[in-house]
């Protein structure tokens, strides 16, 4: 318990003594051994040198280490043993100094009873002041430092030198063990100066005015008292430091007033030169460099550089003038290092004048001309704005390497530089990001919408101007006229009477229901009524513009011809259901809006992520747009069109061409091209650039590409598997239609001739083989191969099947199978060109079952044989198939016994 009371009286006292003066410190160290070991604890005079800025721990641990490694090899023994047996560490501090780091004198005091205090007078000589010998003096007292018993004291010190008082601190070394005896030297030469300080109450009597002459000296000497002052933590401290403050903000002043009187005269490389010195020796220049910034002409008449309103008044309207804010970023930058050039003739390196000046002159200068430029620009039209804050930011950054570093910065005056224009937009760059993505998916939605309207009003426009000559309440009105007329009338008059049309009140609709002519009056080729909106469509491969025309035929009279004529209009018009011109102006719109992003992307700056982020989701908003809004809706509305497609309502079938099908596949062209184009977009501006990564599965770029190509796949082989079926209701309308009853039964017309005979293939054969050839080439270029093979095959498989539909609706006689032969052969050698071996195995089949109708009826036994015979169709018809094929012959039913009873051993029989 005692132990404990001990250590706490101890540590009390401890810190009594960090609240003490010196001179009661010494006193109080001759109370008791123990209380002396207190007050020379090293660790309490290190923590005042400290405080001063005096202390280097560093160079301590360095002196220790090697006085250790010099003792220990005069001993013998190895370092670090040697400090293993004193207990001393790398780190730790030596209870004694060691033996050659004290006084040849043997024991040293700091200080002595005797000596008498130096003064100086305002003439500058010494005056010798008669020491107190009531024993109270305020200095340190004569107490050995040694652990032995000697009373010698320390000699008093030697005159000193004014100029030599002035580096008192720098000369102070820091040594472990010896820390008290340098503060002693601190002590004794500044202390004088200090009381002196704080006691006069006119500062032009202070000593120190009175001893150095010389405004630079008499800087140095208060930065010194400065110093000194933070080790002084007795009672009443605070009163001292602000007499001490009040002293040099007088003396602050004085040199102020003077440095300013020379930044007038532009006196530089004298008087302002002098006193940029003296402040920045006093406490560091700060006072000096904010006098000479806020007189700098780059700040004074910062209006001289530049009206930013200039920009918006004199670029082209809707446009900002980047020419202006170049000039202004010139002249910035020219006058901002004609004034660093004199900020380094003025202040010494250590004064970092050129970072707070460039930190000034972005805040007062090229920050609130950027706001002003922006604002205006903002409430003008979100284009200009979008405009002016890349353009001027890329300036920024070429006039940022134009601007020329002090001597004293390097590479850290353009880190500051970087930090400055980063700062000045760092208030804009979220505003900005956010209006060019809405401004992009404006300006896109709006295209988009006004094409939606055109076609919308222009459809709506021509159904108008194709109903118009149709007035159903007069067609209804004279349908009842003529009705009652004929129900009122004597029946003898009935056969004398021309009964009129359901229309009886117009004679030429009559006459063209009754004659089948009511799709004359439709427009004979829809094309001459475009009515579609300028588009670009793909012709052999090639874009071709589709101008709004002009030569309008004379409406159709009949609600069937103008339905008929609205049909015609709408297919003809796939091709304009999305446009290449357009896409490009998405394209175009979406390009400089990344490309005005990018820029706080490509420059590496704090903005690199968020600009990133933005382009990215400007890229997956062109993708919806292109896609859902206008592809997609394109392709649906094609599908819908062709879906309507009848082919017995066209009047004209003689070109080798569906004209609803070759418009699709130009319309697929559009949309190949649309999609060459946007990958060519994202291949340039999205990886070249690093702003997408097409490796990243989970980059939000490549997944919504993907999307969108998955969308085009689907929508186009929805439209080609529509497009087929419109190409095979026109193969199936040629064969309804052009195929004659005796091309394969000529002997049914009575009208065979056996010598002349034309056994190549028929004109229906023909017509099917150039309609469909026509329409496979469109394809090949424009698609891949897997999905020309695909189109291919399934265009010949649907021929295929229409092919066997209508053989089972003809009567095929012995002679006529010769022309049939030659069909087959035709359809075999057209289905060789698509190089599509399991394509090709059906037309084989199908030409090997055209010999069943070849057989004499007296072979009855060999044809039963043929039909039998699986492996001779490669098992693509079964012998009921072939049955059902053979029973299409013109004389099957005088045969039919001899095959069933060759192939089933049965027949008729007579009971």
């Amino acid at each position: 318990m005692s132990n404990f009371k001990r250590a706490t009286v101890t540590e009390i006292l401890s810190t009594i003594l960090d609240y003490v003066t010196v001179s009661d410190l010494i006193h109080f160290a001759r109370v008791s051994r123990r209380m002396k070991e207190m007050v020379y604890d090293d660790v309490r005079w290190v923590q005042r040198l400290r405080s001063m800025g005096c202390w280097n721990e560093a160079e301590a641990r360095r002196r220790t280490e090697a006085a250790w490694r010099r003792r220990a090899g005069s001993q013998g023994l190895p370092y670090e043993e040697q400090a293993e047996r004193t207990g001393i560490g790398v780190n730790g501090s030596p209870s004694t100094a060691p033996q050659h780091e004290r006084s040849s004198t043997g024991s040293q005091t700091m200080s002595d009873a005797g000596w008498r205090q130096v003064d100086l007078s305002m003439n500058g000589q010494r005056q010798i002041l008669p020491s107190r010998q009531d024993g109270t003096n305020d200095g340190f007292d004569a107490v050995p430092l040694s652990s032995d018993n000697s009373t010698d004291l320390m000699p008093p010190p030697k005159a000193q030198d004014p100029l030599t008082r002035l580096n008192v601190l720098s000369e102070v070394r820091s040594i472990r063990g010896q820390a008290r005896q340098e503060y002693g030297k601190v002590h004794g030469t500044l202390n004088l100066y200090y009381v002196d300080a704080i006691a006069c109450r006119d500062y032009t009597t202070a000593i120190v005015f009175r001893t150095y002459r010389d405004p630079n000296h008499q800087a140095q000497m208060l930065a010194n008292l400065l110093r000194f002052e933070n080790s002084d933590n007795a009672q009443g401290w605070q009163g001292r430091h602000e007499k001490l403050q009040s002293l040099v903000e007088a003396f602050e002043t004085a040199v102020a007033h003077e440095f300013e009187q020379a930044l007038e005269t532009t006196d530089i490389d004298g008087k302002l030169r002098k006193y940029g010195h003296v402040l920045t020796t006093l406490n560091g220049g700060q006072k000096g460099v904010e006098l000479f910034i806020s007189n700098s002409s780059t700040i004074a008449r910062k209006n001289e550089l530049g009206d930013p309103m200039d920009s918006l008044r004199l670029g082209s309207p809707g446009s900002v003038s980047l020419d202006e804010s170049q000039r202004f970023f010139t002249q910035l930058s020219a006058s901002f290092n004609e004034q660093i050039a004199v900020m380094d003739r003025v202040f010494p390196v250590s004064v970092k004048a050129a970072i707070t000046f460039l930190q000034r002159v972005g805040r007062e200068v090229f920050s609130e001309y950027l706001a002003t430029l922006f604002d205006e620009a903002h409430r003008t039209g979100a284009e200009l704005y979008l405009k002016a804050v890349s353009g001027t930011y890329q300036q920024s950054l070429y006039m940022a390497r134009a601007l020329r570093p002090s001597k004293d910065t390097g590479d850290e005056f353009y880190e500051v530089v970087d930090r400055v224009v980063a700062s000045a937009y760092e208030l804009h760059v979220d505003l900005y990001l956010n209006e060019e993505y809405t401004h992009f998916k404006r300006k896109s939605e709006a295209e988009v919408g006004d094409w939606e309207r055109q076609l919308s009003e222009q459809d709506a426009s021509m159904q108008s101007l194709y109903m118009s000559n149709v007035n159903r309440q007069a067609d209804k009105r004279d349908f009842l006229t003529s009705f009652k007329k004929v129900v009122m009338m004597p029946v003898n008059v009935l056969p004398t009477f021309p009964l009129s049309s359901p229309f009886g009140g117009k004679s030429a609709t009559a006459k063209a229901l009754v004659n089948g002519e009511n799709l004359e009056t439709a427009p004979q080729a829809p094309a001459q009524l475009s009515i579609r909106p300028s588009t670009s469509s793909m012709v052999n491969g090639t874009p071709s513009a589709n101008k709004s025309t002009i030569s309008l035929p004379e409406p159709p009279t009949t609600e069937l011809a103008a339905k008929a004529a609205i049909m015609s209009s709408r297919l003809e018009g796939i091709r304009s259901l999305f446009s290449i011109e357009l896409a490009l102006n998405l394209v175009h719109a979406a390009k400089s809006a990344i490309e005005r992003a990018a820029v706080f992307y490509k420059t590496q700056s704090q903005f690199e992520e968020d600009a990133r982020k933005q382009c990215q989701l400007i890229f997956v908003l062109l993708l919806q747009i292109l896609g859902s809004r206008h592809i997609k809706a394109g392709f649906d509305q094609a599908v819908d069109h062709l879906t309507n497609y009848d082919p017995k309502e066209i009047q004209n079938h003689g070109h080798t061409e569906v004209k609803p099908l070759v418009t699709f596949l130009e319309l697929v062209n559009v949309g190949d091209l649309i999609q060459q184009m946007l990958d060519v977009f994202y291949e340039q501006e999205m990886v070249a650039t690093r702003l997408a990564d097409r490796n990243d599965f989970l980059d939000p770029v490549v997944k919504e590409k993907k999307r969108f190509e998955q969308m085009l796949d689907e929508r186009v082989a929805a439209g080609l598997n529509k497009g087929i079926e419109v190409l095979m209701s026109e193969v199936e309308f040629i064969c309804a239609t052009t195929q004659k009853a005796n091309d394969f039964n000529p002997d049914a017309s009575g009208t065979a001739n056996s010598d002349i005979m034309d056994i190549g293939p028929s004109e229906t054969a023909r017509r099917i083989v150039d309609v469909v050839s026509s329409h496979t080439r469109m394809l090949v270029g424009s698609t891949d191969k897997n999905m020309l093979d695909v189109f291919n095959q399934e265009v010949g498989l649907r021929t295929f099947t229409a092919l066997c539909k209508h053989l089972k609706r003809q009567r095929i006689s012995v002679t006529g199978s010769i022309k049939l032969i030659s069909d087959m052969n035709h359809y075999f050698t057209y289905v060789q060109t698509l190089k599509n071996q399991n394509l090709l195995q059906y037309f084989i089949a199908l030409r090997e079952l055209a010999q069943i109708y070849l057989v004499d009826a007296s072979d009855a036994k060999e044809l039963a044989t043929i039909i039998a015979d699986g492996d001779r169709f490669h098992g693509i018809f079964r012998a009921e198939e072939v049955y059902e094929f053979a029973e299409r012959r013109a004389d099957w039913y005088q045969i039919r016994p001899k095959v069933e009873r060759a192939m089933y051993g049965i027949g008729c029989l007579v009971m």
